[in-house]
């Protein structure tokens, strides 16, 4: 088997699980592809087996598994790395939340016996696509997350006015907008007042930052559906921003979002689900009267 990491630098606690974690694959006779930066730092904390080097850019092609070492960022910036190969990714939380990598360290041995097993399923999540004139994201003008319109500094507000199909929604006069997928949906589309929506569900949520008005809220829209803008403003210049990336344009690019046509391909451990996550990293239904909701993450 072939297997690629990537990873943040993990703290002092996280280095004997890291070194199990190649052990374990080594055990296996696993082909073992690291990341260059990644790498350069693993070399100070653990011992390295003979392994490749990628960078950015390099073919993952051939490779039947991606680890993403780290938090939710590092994921995201995984999916980025595998791109339309749809490689499956397994997430291992260094980090802090760990919504989107619910693997402990401590569970690390178990998952990696679970891949060998096909003890598994996979949990492929939809992405959204930016398009924009002038092109600003190259080939990473895709998403896991979401896609925001977002004032620079302390300008004043911002007006974004959008549009479904070709035809007008609503001018949003506000910080900014953002555009969530379902995974998204428990991201900053959350923080914004947006609904939680359940991984499969084939929709996008609008929803406004920091609206100057009491009568718009989020909206569920189709992700069938071609999402257009046009920012209005004093400023001239702008903040467009997919997951992690952000970039400074100006106001008279033009830019739309609709569904990627390939997805994320998460691998799931029989042992987790999205409900449980929820339950045990958001609280979500905490309430001392329902100790069903209070279960901790088997």
């Amino acid at each position: 088997m072939k297997i690629a990491i990537l990873g943040k630098p993990f703290d002092d606690v996280a280095t004997p699980y890291i070194q199990t974690l190649l052990d374990e694959l080594v055990a296996r006779d696993t082909e073992i592809l690291v990341a260059e930066a990644y790498r350069d730092f693993m070399a100070t904390r653990v011992r390295l087996p003979p392994l490749d080097t990628f960078r950015r850019g390099d073919s993952l092609r051939g490779v039947q598994f991606v680890l993403s070492i780290g938090g939710d960022g590092t994921l995201l910036d995984t999916v980025t790395y595998v791109g339309a190969l749809q490689i499956p990714i397994l997430g291992i939380n260094t980090g802090r939340l760990g919504f989107l990598a619910p693997i402990a360290p401590s569970y690390i041995a178990q998952a990696v016996e679970a891949l060998y097993r096909g003890h598994f399923t996979y949990d492929d999540r939809s992405l959204l696509r930016l398009d924009t004139d002038p092109d600003i994201f190259g080939e990473l003008n895709f998403a896991l997350n979401e896609f925001s319109i977002l004032k620079r500094d302390s300008s004043s507000m911002i007006a974004v006015h959008t549009y479904i199909d070709g035809e007008y929604l609503n001018s949003y006069w506000a910080d900014g907008l953002v555009v969530s997928t379902p995974t998204g949906s428990t991201g900053y589309s959350l923080s914004c007042g947006g609904p939680v929506m359940l991984p499969q569900t084939n929709n996008f949520i609008i929803a406004p930052v920091c609206p100057h008005n009491l009568n718009v809220r989020p909206l569920i829209v189709s992700d069938q559906s071609i999402i257009s803008f046009e920012i209005e403003g004093r400023s001239n210049s702008y903040l467009l921003a997919l997951d992690s990336r952000s970039m400074p344009v100006e106001a008279t690019v033009q830019m739309a979002v609709r569904r990627e046509n390939f997805s994320a391909r998460l691998v799931k451990l029989n042992h987790i689900n999205f409900l449980s996550t929820l339950r045990s990293k958001l609280n979500w239904g905490l309430d001392r009267r329902n100790p069903m909701a209070s279960l901790p993450l088997k």
